[in-house]
């Protein structure tokens, strides 16, 4: 009869090769147009869940804006008062406003923020003692490169869907109508400062994908590995609920003032130059924020922003691994 100690033995052996047998079918290389496509359709899925929820919180972050006589006055009672006041004013269908220029950012974006995350993690595991291992400090590098990476090449498309977002309201306030379609905002705004304008915001605007993507998709990889290992079980639907909803949450602390910062900074007007009006530039955004509005206006927009966040994690990564799965793939 085997004794504790040799039991314990077998258990760690066999522990270590079931994460290696697991990191070597997960950190197989995904083709990269099976990658992208289920990555923009389970981002589109989780949107049309989760959309209204972003233009909640663009809605409260943007009030209270001392820089800006439009919005200076806006006051929303919380996450359903800013509801109520949208319907009620401008419309249920305003909810979805601007959601065209977020499915073209997915479409662009999101495919390449987990290409990069695949291949940045597939370079960076280690062989560990014959155990294979993605540290945290390696995942949160595959997570902020991939976020930041695919934000400054996509940053336009983020643009256009805060501003888009804010329109109905600019025009009940009598304000001059700024954007109609995705097309003319993106054709205006460079017309009126260039690629500099389009580029309005990138440094928080990557800023909050890196911290996003190190939240949303960095810790869902490392918690799940963990719970797995903790549980002591293999990839199921328990196991991918549990590491998305940690995911959710982590990601939406982490990236809320940065996100608020972007908000400001992308809708704020610009001169003929391309200049902002309001901020010279990401550190002066976030000072008079702080200065003028205090300490918690930083997470302005919180509730709304975690549970669009949270329920959009989820949303993703189910749909994500159950294509995974029904292509034959090993869990993510």
């Amino acid at each position: 009869m085997a004794s504790r100690d040799e039991l314990e033995t077998t258990e760690k052996l066999l522990s270590a090769q079931r994460s290696r047998l697991y990191y070597l079918s997960t950190n197989r290389k995904t083709p990269f147009v099976e990658l992208y496509a289920s990555s923009v359709l389970s981002a589109c899925s989780a949107e049309m869940f989760c959309y209204p929820l972003d233009v909640l919180k663009t809605r409260m972050q943007i009030q209270g804006e001392n820089a800006s006589k439009t919005y200076s006055n806006i006051k929303y009672s919380g996450m359903l008062g800013t509801a109520r006041s949208i319907i009620r004013e401008e419309g249920l269908a305003k909810l979805y406003g601007g959601v065209s220029a977020m499915v073209l950012r997915h479409a662009i974006y999101t495919g390449l923020k987990m290409y990069m995350y695949d291949t940045l993690r597939e370079a960076l595991i280690i062989d560990k003692d014959g155990k294979l291992e993605l540290t945290f400090l390696r995942g949160a590098i595959c997570g902020i490169v991939a976020g930041a990476g695919a934000t400054l090449l996509t940053s336009p498309t983020d643009l256009i869907k805060v501003q888009m977002q804010m329109e109905s309201k600019r025009r009940l306030m009598g304000e001059p109508p700024r954007i109609h379609n995705v097309y003319q905002a993106l054709t205006s705004t460079y017309k009126a400062g260039g690629i500099v304008a389009l580029w309005k915001g990138t440094l928080p605007n990557a800023w909050r994908s890196g911290l996003v993507t190190l939240g949303d998709v960095s810790f869902y990889d490392l918690s799940k590995r963990q719970l797995m290992d903790i549980l002591n079980m293999p990839d199921n639907l328990l196991i991918q609920f549990l590491g998305a909803m940690i995911a959710g949450l982590s990601g939406a602390v982490l990236s809320t003032p940065a996100d608020v910062v972007k908000s400001r900074m992308m809708n704020q007007p610009v001169d003929k130059a391309g200049r902002g009006l309001h901020y010279r530039g990401t550190m002066d955004c976030f000072t008079k924020l702080v200065q003028q509005e205090g300490f918690m206006a930083m997470y302005k927009g919180f509730l709304p922003y975690w549970l669009r966040v949270g329920p959009w994690t989820l949303i993703f990564w189910l749909t994500f691994e159950q294509i995974r799965s029904l292509n034959g793939d090993a869990g993510y």
